[in-house]
């Protein structure tokens, strides 16, 4: 297993173990008092549908602020420089916009309680079935990820060795998870965007004065690696080299179009999010809202990971010690003095545990009523659901603790990451965009664009990437191509399984394919509302327009 470098003990004291306690004893508070909301199982696995949409757009961001934010895109900085905003800009906003715009009604109306359900619903059993395992395996080795980024702050904090660090942490999110559900999942993660936020500005600000200033680190960065590293498109020629290893067309393709939109439009860690709101209205703004802070993000995680680059030249390289994920650690350890590294360290493991208890909570609901209650055991009353799916969290959060041994073994968690997606998220999304725009689509096209589209990218990355096959630059670059290769197997296989294969009958696709919906009484109380903060077409333009605009000064 790889560990944190030895240099980077934190020197923390009593105050920042203070702050620590404080935050602790607040989770497992809002746990216990989010118990007494959970009656049925509906109240554990989506809470009850009763959220405002603030509360849902706030857990949708922060669900998604752990290893991938915080250590993997800090170490994507370092590595890659400034085309990490890459991954916001073009591999977020569109989708999550697309998200709420156009999928959210599809999603709540017919109001199932997960995305592998919907597919049962648009294709058959052996569609949701396969999508419903392949979901539970991807969400547990995630939830591994960010217990074992977890890990790394954890042993920079008291220097205990890793795997003590994953089992304690993994027992923590445990019993909070545990005892209130996702009403408690939800409640922590709205209070840990704001405790992430405290400890990221001021790493931010501190590491920009630490190197002098934009300028100054821009230089500084130019001089050792030249100048593509201080611009998202600098050298994305086909055929020139850069530091990301990727040119335009598999830029745009892989990251911005068929990893983004997998992601965030079939990512039922964070669907759930939306699908928790009290109404359509409030689950179609769920994405617009969380999609503002998600345009500013990049800034935090991207400047701490491009200012450990200036101080140690030789991260992340074999003439040093420190990997590219030792860049936050690093950081915290050289610009922040104590209080200050309490609360950092504190936003940490809130990063850490809101991305953890995404995956657990949206684990323990695919299993229990796409697998469990689907296939197993049937017809039983909803308190047996809700204490197996108790029980199911608890093996879930174990199965965290063995994958997490995994992610220990990529220096770059952000590489890890993008592979699990292109393998998981992408061939859902294929299956899901055909299905919801295509009405001759066939029943038996879902889980034969699902098999094709996950074998086509494991192929690409594992024989033809890894053996050599094609000669591709990076990890990253080699997840752009499987993402596009999973996505035009998947689409290609569909189109030809549905033309020898009986089409769903038309009767039974009203609201599972675009324009065959009407209006709901939701909708319809939108229209009626003029306020413009209610109104998700002017949130998801404003959006993209404001992602746009920021994109300019650092395109070339």
């Amino acid at each position: 297993m790889q560990t944190l470098a030895e240099g980077l003990r934190l020197p923390t004291n009593g105050l920042d173990y203070a702050i620590l306690a404080i935050y602790f004893v607040v989770v497992l508070g809002i746990g216990f008092m989010a118990r007494a909301s959970v009656k049925t199982s509906l109240d554990f696995f989506l809470s009850g549908r009763s959220l405002p949409a603030w509360v849902t757009g706030l857990a949708f961001v922060a669900a998604n602020l752990g290893a991938t934010e915080i250590l993997g895109m800090a170490a994507t900085g370092a590595q890659y420089g400034v085309a990490v905003v890459h991954w916001y800009w073009i591999g977020a906003i569109p989708a999550m916009v697309f998200l709420g715009l156009v999928m959210m009604p599809f999603y709540y109306r017919s109001k199932v309680r997960s995305v592998p359900e919907f597919l049962l619903q648009r294709f058959d059993k052996s569609a949701h079935l396969l999508s419903s395992v392949l979901f539970a395996f991807a969400a547990i080795l995630i939830a591994g990820v960010n217990l074992y980024a977890l890990s790394i702050v954890v042993e920079a904090l008291l220097g205990w060795p890793q795997w003590v660090a994953i089992v304690v942490a993994g027992l923590f999110v445990l019993v909070y998870i545990t005892i209130g559900g996702l009403s408690s999942a939800i409640y922590n993660e709205v209070l840990q965007f704001f405790v992430i936020l405290a400890a990221l500005i001021p790493l931010t600000v501190l590491g920009l004065k630490r190197v002098g200033g934009w300028d100054a680190m821009s230089d500084s960065l130019t001089k050792q690696h030249g100048g593509d590293i201080m611009t998202a498109w600098g050298g994305t020629g086909i055929g020139d080299a850069n530091p990301l290893g990727a040119n335009w067309l598999t830029i745009i393709l892989g990251l911005g179009f068929v990893l983004s939109f997998g992601y965030w439009t079939t990512n039922f860690a964070e669907v759930q999010r939306a699908l928790s709101a009290k109404n359509l209205s409030a689950a179609k703004r769920t994405p617009l809202i969380a999609a503002f802070p998600k345009i500013f993000i990049v800034f935090a995680v991207m400047i701490p990971g491009l200012v450990a680059a200036v101080i140690v030249p030789k991260i992340g390289t074999p003439d040093s010690d420190l990997t590219y994920n030792d860049a936050i650690p690093l950081l915290m350890q050289e610009l922040l003095p104590n209080g200050v590294l309490g609360i950092a360290v504190t936003g940490l493991l809130a990063a850490f545990m809101a991305g953890m208890a995404a995956n657990v909570s949206s684990f323990n609901t695919v299993f229990t009523t796409d697998i469990w209650q689907r296939y197993v055991v049937k017809d039983k009353p909803d308190t047996y659901y809700l204490r197996f799916g108790r029980l199911i969290t608890a093996i879930g959060v174990l199965a965290s603790i063995g994958t997490a041994f995994i992610a220990a073994s990529f220096s770059n968690i952000m590489s890890y990451l993008q592979t699990l997606f292109s393998f998981f998220n992408v061939p859902m999304f294929v299956v899901f965009i055909i299905g919801m725009f295509w009405k001759r689509a066939s029943m038996k096209s879902g889980v034969w664009g699902l098999v094709a589209g996950t074998a086509a990218a494991m192929v690409n990355y594992f024989w033809i990437y890894k053996g050599g096959i094609i000669d591709i630059p990076s990890d990253q670059g080699a997840n752009f191509v499987s993402a596009i290769v999973g996505f035009v197997a998947g689409a290609v296989v569909m189109v030809v399984v549905t033309l020898f294969t009986a089409p769903k009958p038309e009767a039974e696709l009203a609201g599972l394919v675009y324009g065959t919906e009407s209006p709901s009484p939701d909708e319809e109380l939108e229209e009626a509302d003029k306020a413009w903060y209610r109104k998700p077409a002017l949130l998801g333009w404003g959006a993209i327009v404001l992602a746009a605009a920021c994109y300019i000064p650092y395109s070339f």
